[in-house]
């Protein structure tokens, strides 16, 4: 990580060398970084007009691997807080935080989130909770189900309220702002739960690029046949016979359809749907997992994006979509 620091002592020095000509930053309120575009979203939504957060990871992508430029490296030393999705899911995060002699505090946004291993149920794992052997990594994408979204954001509500910057009438902006955003969530719950109860569970097959939706499948009765990647790493590759066999699998099943991702190229999903026979959703119709989509796209909020990802599934499985609630598109 020498290089990284020396990146960040570089862009220290431009920014002393810019700063009698350049428009200062407010820099009023707190200084948050939040890693995914989903935490980010969320860290935003409760500091409001209370301080700044700022995003490493941009929408549509990876949140697996990544390479924090000088800009943002010098904005992790200057911030009061990093947010985390947490979960392992940000392995490169460390060396970032210790190049930029990161001093605030962190908040692990999925503190108290049970994981579960790929294709795992709740069930399975309090059946295994006993068991001396190892069940396999965790899944980190615990964003997807919107009740554990709803823990994410008190997790976060909670941890920026500690913080010694923040007064009385912050942290009751920050709780109330938390608190109306996670109404939302249980809306977006139930509505998700009022589609798929339209449609027979032996129909509610999934195909993915990787492994990023068992907590949405465990939430939503959702058979999960498989996955392109077989890896929570969208950087991992598949062998031949990995493919030949969820090819066989979707065929034996009765699947319909194979989604691709937005922030993974859909060449390998539209290769499988070509061979199984079945229709690839892809492009603007892919599902949105590892990243939030780019602003004025479907997925350019957590609520949209998962809207999105319903919507497709019911069109891919045959059903109609019920209309939004009022709450969800203001």
């Amino acid at each position: 990580m020498k290089k990284v620091a020396a990146l960040i002592a570089l862009a220290l020095g431009a920014l002393s060398l810019s700063a009698c000509s350049a428009p200062t930053e407010n820099t009023d309120g707190l200084s948050i970084v939040a890693t995914t575009t989903q935490v980010t979203e969320f860290a935003s939504t409760i500091v409001g007009s209370e301080g700044t957060v700022t995003g490493l990871i941009q929408p549509n992508q990876s949140a697996h691997s990544f390479d924090p430029s000088a800009k943002q490296l010098l904005q992790l030393s200057q911030a009061d807080a990093v947010v985390m999705n947490g979960a392992d899911l940000e392995p490169w995060l460390q060396d970032a935080l210790d190049a930029a002699n990161f001093q605030g505090e962190i908040i692990d946004a999925s503190t108290g989130i049970e994981l579960l291993a790929a294709g795992e149920s709740e069930e399975d794992h309090a059946a295994h909770a006993e068991d001396e052997h190892n069940h396999g990594e965790g899944d980190p994408h615990v964003w997807t189900s919107p009740a554990n979204a709803e823990v994410m954001v008190s997790n976060i509500a909670a941890g920026l309220t500690v913080l010694p910057e923040v007064t009385d009438q912050m942290k009751a902006s920050f709780e109330a702002n938390a608190t109306a955003y996670n109404q939302q969530l249980t809306i977006l719950d139930e509505w998700i739960v009022a589609n798929f109860a339209q449609v027979p569970e032996a129909q509610r097959l999934l195909v993915t690029n990787h492994d990023a939706f068992t907590y949405f499948v465990d939430a939503y009765g959702i058979t999960f046949l498989g996955s392109i990647i077989p890896s929570f790493d969208d950087n991992a590759e598949p062998s031949a016979a990995e493919l030949d066999a969820l090819i066989a699998l979707i065929n034996e099943s009765g699947a319909t359809a194979v989604f691709s991702e937005s922030s993974i190229s859909p060449k390998l999903a539209e290769t499988i749907g070509t061979e199984a026979g079945v229709k690839v959703y892809s492009g603007e119709d892919a599902l949105y997992s590892d990243s939030l989509g780019v602003a004025g796209s479907e997925g350019e909020t957590y609520i949209k994006a998962t809207i999105h990802n319903v919507t497709k599934l019911m069109e891919a499985w045959g059903y109609p979509v019920l209309p939004v609630p009022a709450e969800l598109t203001s």
